[in-house]
């Protein structure tokens, strides 16, 4: 078993906070992009009021 602090980590494109590797992201690690679904909901309504 890995230790938590061997696992790979990236920041989270809305918040800019740094998250960890999970089991549940193995197949599609490169495609993740934030940390919780609230930060993705805050980037997409952030998006949108920007297009508008």
């Amino acid at each position: 078993m890995r230790k938590k602090a061997d696992l790979p980590e990236k920041p989270c494109l809305y918040c800019g906070r740094p998250f960890t590797w999970r089991r549940k992201w193995a197949r599609d690690w490169h495609a993740v992009r934030y940390c919780s679904k609230a930060c993705r909901a805050a980037a997409r309504r952030a998006a949108h009021r920007a297009g508008s």
